[in-house]
């Protein structure tokens, strides 16, 4: 009991003694309560082992087999990074203009809160903020202003802010008890948004001015600290000159407090912003296709694996997971610069094949001439998520619907060239619909055939205006690409061997014969003609001869060639069994396409594609090795048969490929290529496969809707429409001296491999030539 000396002020002070012991155990009491929520009154606090690992929402990673970032998969773009990483101008800014005594307090800075109570008192509201750079972390880290942590007095609006800054007060206490001064400047800087979806430093640092945060120079690092502020305002896209001076007021606080000279801040302030902006998305960046694809994989994996474990909590657009592919970012950049090449010079092409008209056509069964479509764009329109909305909001007042649909807006939409493939323009979705239905499309694939590591996608022209893929999601007729299935078949079966000569002549199935009731087909090569000629099975593959192919159909039957194909990797269910799928009319992929011929190119090996070489967590803790799945479909010499014979669609003069060797130059120093073209009915599908000892691409090019297409086999065939992307590609491979797995090389031989011809030579110089007539228009398959 403390006793107080008599005297005048003795009452006085010991009732200031007891109102100072009573609010101290109010204080002490109310910490308490506000700690361990007193009657639910104020709401929860983290836990402890919250506080011990703290959360915040990481993007996850994708990277390349060479380990460069792909893209990422997110709902806050933020990426960790060490502090040790940032540029000490970054520090030197934040110190100075959120918390310049941050090394001397222990998470609650008395000085700055007196600072703010004097300034609300004194009504002076620039003098400066209270919260440290420890209750900004807290603050973010654990959502103190929430309503996950809010109790029943949290909807009170002074009280509710009182005791969301208790919280915060009590949190940065014990971050600083449990982390060091660098770790929570780490994580302020890890956490804070920099406005357009743009979290922590790193992904800042990359979004405002394309460099790693180390690199970031002092007026960089004070522009990006001074945004910090209230990001939308001083945002240096849409307000620079605000921005700008926000910028000057954190070099004049770097002055103040001696982080830069006098002469330094004359400088810097003077200086214009300067930004390499650009925003981080999924519809951005290198195999944009590709990333959407692997998306689903990723999930599945990510649902057994949290199935397996139960304290697992994995996500893919929170967990910071690190996905590595097996894409080769300089292989993925070739792929994609040849591929948007081609398909610039296709669309131009096809634009002016289709001047003054409409593309979307279909063939008069009497005069054999193609027509318009009636109502197409209409038809397509009614199918869109616009035309819906439109249904449900006006009923069945069609003039209301198609009203809208035919008002003209604001858009952006794709095209070749122009800033990042795009330009503003104002048209109507109707017309947006026609715009697109003009554009011819593409899937491009091309793999290892050793590991089936999958190293290039192009799954279109463009992800961010047209989502869907064209390599795995997208089916078409394969045409003539499908006829190596038929001969291998055939071959394997012994009907026919390498040796084998057949003639070019008409081949008839008569009614129901192999054909399921159907009518009598004889089926036409592309010219519409027949030669006559005896030719190995060499110059007919490599020449795409239909007739040949319908011979040996009629061997073998259309059941075995399914069978085989399935082996090879055509997952495809709805192939005919009829004689027309000697010609290629069952619907696949481009990834079923060069996963199958993957095996002609392996020894006969079938390595299943490859997409995602390991999973990491965001401590690059390993969750997932994925190992390749292999096993032998056809023997090592029929393997390397049926690449003897597709090299000739390249070696010989007639084959249907040879500008690989004459305009491309891709045989040069001993290499050799098999390789085959397919074009279908009306042109619709134009597909070109080649195959290198050590990598297979296959790719695939034509119109959305079949009824859109070139009209004469000059311009709509695999050797005009798709094949010039191989050979580009092939030649960027060649030309880069770092990717010395894929150099020009021969086929290799199995062991003791013989061909006995029996007086036949295996390169015959009987050579096909083809009659001079005009090709016709045909209902029928082509090369």
């Amino acid at each position: 009991m403390i006793e107080f000396a008599p005297g005048r002020y003795r009452t006085l002070i010991k009732k200031l003694w007891q109102f100072a012991f009573v609010g101290i155990v109010l204080v002490i009491f109310y910490i308490l309560a506000v700690s361990y929520n007193f009657l639910w009154l104020f709401g929860g606090m983290p836990s402890l082992k919250a506080l011990e690992n703290p959360q915040s929402e990481v993007a996850s990673e994708v990277y390349t087999a060479d380990n460069q970032l792909l893209g990422k998969y997110y709902v806050e773009n933020r990426t960790p990074v060490e502090i040790t990483q940032v540029s000490p101008n970054v520090v030197s800014a934040l110190l100075a203009t959120e918390d310049a005594r941050f090394v001397k307090h222990s998470g609650i800075d008395p000085r700055s809160f007196f600072r703010v109570i004097k300034g609300l008192a004194t009504g002076n509201s620039s003098s400066g903020g209270g919260s440290t750079l420890t209750q900004q972390v807290a603050k973010n880290l654990f959502d103190t202003r929430g309503e996950k942590l809010r109790g029943a007095l949290g909807n009170i609006p002074i009280i509710k802010t009182v005791i969301e800054k208790t919280k915060e007060w009590i949190l940065s206490v014990r971050l600083e008890r449990n982390y060091t001064k660098q770790e929570i400047m780490m994580m302020y800087l890890n956490t804070v948004s920099f406005g357009n979806n743009t979290y922590g430093i790193k992904t800042a640092a990359k979004t405002y001015f394309n460099k790693e945060p180390w690199n970031l120079n002092v007026e960089e690092a004070a522009l990006l600290v001074g945004m910090l502020q209230n990001p939308s305002r001083y945002n240096p896209r849409v307000f620079e000159e605000r921005s700008q001076q926000r910028r000057n007021v954190v070099l004049s606080q770097m002055q103040r407090y001696a982080f830069l000279s006098e002469e330094q801040f004359a400088t810097y302030k003077q200086k214009p912003i300067q930004l390499d902006f650009s925003i981080e998305n999924q519809n951005t960046g290198m195999a944009a296709y590709f990333r959407s694809v692997i998306k689903d994989d990723i999930k599945a994996f990510i649902d057994q694996y949290n199935q397996d474990n139960p304290d697992a909590e994995l996500d893919l657009y929170t967990s910071g997971l690190r996905i590595y592919t097996t894409i080769d970012s300089r292989m993925q950049t070739y792929a994609e610069e040849a591929v948007m090449a081609n398909m610039r010079d296709q669309q131009r092409k096809f634009y002016e094949h289709w001047r003054g008209r409409n593309p979307w056509v279909q063939k008069n069964s009497k005069t054999k001439k193609y027509e318009e479509i009636p109502g197409f764009i209409e038809r397509v329109a009614s199918r869109t998520s616009r035309f819906k909305q439109l249904k449900a909001e006006f009923g069945n007042d069609e003039k209301a619907i198609w009203r809208e649909m035919r008002k003209p807006v604001k858009m952006k939409v794709f095209v070749y060239g122009g800033r990042r493939n795009e330009k503003d323009t104002t048209m109507s979705p109707l017309d947006s619909i026609r715009y697109y239905k003009r554009l011819l499309n593409t899937g491009f694939m091309s793999m290892d055939p050793r590991y089936g590591h999958v190293k290039a996608w192009v799954g279109g022209i463009n992800f961010k205006h047209i989502k869907f893929d064209h390599v795995r999601q997208s089916r078409r007729q394969p045409g003539s690409t499908f006829k190596p299935f038929v001969y291998l078949t055939a071959m394997d079966q012994g009907f026919v061997t390498p040796c084998t000569h057949i003639t070019d002549q008409p081949t008839t199935f008569a009614h129901g014969e192999d054909n399921n009731g159907g009518p009598a087909w004889t089926p036409k090569n592309s010219n519409g003609k027949y030669s006559y000629r005896d030719l190995t099975l060499r110059e007919a593959l490599g020449q795409s001869i239909n007739t040949v192919s319908a011979q040996l159909i009629k061997k073998t039957r259309a059941e075995p060639v399914i069978k085989y194909a399935h082996d090879m990797g055509i997952m495809s269910k709805d192939l005919p069994e009829n004689p027309t799928l000697c010609l290629g009319t069952g619907d696949v992929s481009v990834y079923e396409m060069v996963s199958a011929y993957c095996a002609f190119a392996n020894g006969g090996i079938r390595v299943r594609p490859m997409l995602i070489l390991r999973i990491t967590d965001k401590n690059g803790n390993l969750l997932k090795a994925f190992t390749a799945d292999a096993n032998q479909v056809i023997s090592a010499k029929s393997a390397y048969e049926m690449l003897y014979l597709m090299r000739g669609a390249v070696e010989d003069p007639n084959g249907t490929a040879q500008r690989l060797r004459t305009q491309y130059k891709l045989l040069e120093g001993g290499n050799e290529i098999a390789a085959k073209t397919g074009t279908t009915s009306n042109y619709s599908d134009a597909w070109f496969m080649g195959m290198t000892q050590h990598l297979v691409s296959g790719l695939w090019v034509g119109g959305d809707d079949r009824s859109i297409h070139f009209r004469t086999i000059e311009l709509g065939q695999g050797g005009r429409m798709a094949m010039p992307a191989w050979g580009m590609y092939m030649q960027k491979i060649y030309a880069d001296p770092t990717l010395t797995k894929y150099r020009p090389e021969p086929f290799r031989k199995p062991n003791n491999f013989k061909i006995d011809c029996g007086g036949y030579h295996i390169d015959s110089s009987q050579r096909y030539i083809p009659p001079k007539v005009v090709p016709e228009d045909e209902d029928e398959i082509l090369q």
